[in-house]
């Protein structure tokens, strides 16, 4: 198994307990390390050993196969001597069934989420973990991350400058990002209902809001922290299928709101947003299958959703030579569907360029 990540190296899979002693075993859980590993197999021991060379080691770790076409089974199976690390299998019912399953199994306060073919950096416990044991008004605490995969280069998930702190407004509007390598505490993952087994997508989004609903701030780290792999054809490649699940998201919080709630304008405006990016995102569509006279015309309709050089001159060419629409904007879901900036992955739905 050949390892992309730039920091991880690919685990010799022996005995999975390498550098942990048994009074780190027999330490009490103070997080719990949710690892959903569905079609990740060759990639679940590059996790695992992230998790493993850990500075803090209080955790436990369930990774869940729910019904995976991979062996799963097979690839925890090296690193169950590790007593910290236990394995539960289920049916398939998507992620967030999966998610919830292993946090019903778990035994510590606190919930970290790592995919299972992601990476955690060796600080990432030791930075999160005491923000939320000493602060009762922290509801999840996230970090920056690397990047890297499928991707036309190496980059961050918080790439401008973003504020230690964050209220629900800034998680709505993503003015705060969360990265899916994010804490939270167990108490409040219950009071909120847990992941909702409806959403099939952005349902990590729609899980940090419910957590911001019930008060409090939201804690970023300014580090990197994590590592996140975009696969092609991964879930995070596909713009309209994330509008989907974020237009769910708030239809969902602003109908849960008071009616005077001072965040219903910014959901009322987001909503708008999303679904006139949407429509941008379906004229793309349109025009990438082959139906180009009606995708210009309704990608005409909805080009308020940029501007820029760019744009400008390609709606003009587009205008003289209809034909060159299809292979730019081909090449443009292409390069925007692995991981390059203003990707669906952490979506700047008005990008200026690209």
């Amino acid at each position: 198994m050949a390892s992309d990540s730039p920091n991880v190296p690919v685990p010799a899979a022996k005995s999975g307990m390498e550098g942990v002693s048994s009074a780190r075993a027999n330490e009490r859980a103070r997080v719990c390390v949710i690892v959903p590993a569905y079609g990740v197999a060759h990639l679940l021991g590059e996790a695992l050993t992230s998790l493993q060379r850990q500075t803090f080691t209080a955790w436990e770790c369930i990774v869940i196969d729910d019904g995976a076409p991979d062996d799963v089974a097979g690839a925890v199976a090296p690193f169950l001597a590790d007593p910290r690390i236990r394995f539960l299998a289920t049916a398939n019912h998507g992620v967030s069934a999966a998610r919830n399953s292993a946090i019903a199994a778990a035994t510590a306060p606190l919930i970290a989420l790592l995919d299972g073919d992601d990476l955690f950096r060796p600080g990432y416990l030791a930075a999160v973990v005491p923000i939320l044991e000493t602060e009762p008004d922290v509801r999840l605490v996230t970090c920056n991350a690397m990047i890297f995969g499928a991707v036309t280069r190496l980059r961050t998930c918080v790439d401008r400058a973003q504020p230690t702190s964050g209220t629900f407004a800034n998680v709505l509007d993503r003015s705060f990002n969360v990265y899916i390598g994010t804490t939270f505490r167990r108490t409040d993952f219950d009071r909120i209902g847990s992941f909702d087994t409806r959403m099939a997508q952005s349902e990590d989004f729609d899980l940090w809001v419910r957590l911001m609903m019930l008060g409090g701030t939201a804690r970023y780290v300014d580090a990197v922290l994590g590592e996140y792999r975009v696969r092609p054809g991964s879930a995070s490649a596909n713009a309209g299928r994330m509008l989907l699940g974020n237009i769910r998201a708030y239809e969902k919080a602003r109908a849960a709101l008071p009616a005077d709630a001072p965040e219903i304008p910014l959901l009322d405006k987001l909503l708008a947003d999303s679904r006139a990016a949407l429509d941008f995102e379906h004229a793309i569509d349109c025009i990438v299958d082959g139906d180009t006279r009606r995708g210009l015309a309704a990608l005409r309709h909805a080009r308020g959703q940029v501007a820029g050089m760019t744009w400008r001159l390609s709606f003009t060419l587009w205008q003289l030579f209809p034909a060159l629409a299809r292979p730019m904007l081909r090449w443009r879901r292409r390069a925007h569907s692995r991981g390059a900036a203003g990707s669906a992955l952490y979506p700047s739905f008005l990008e200026t360029e690209g």
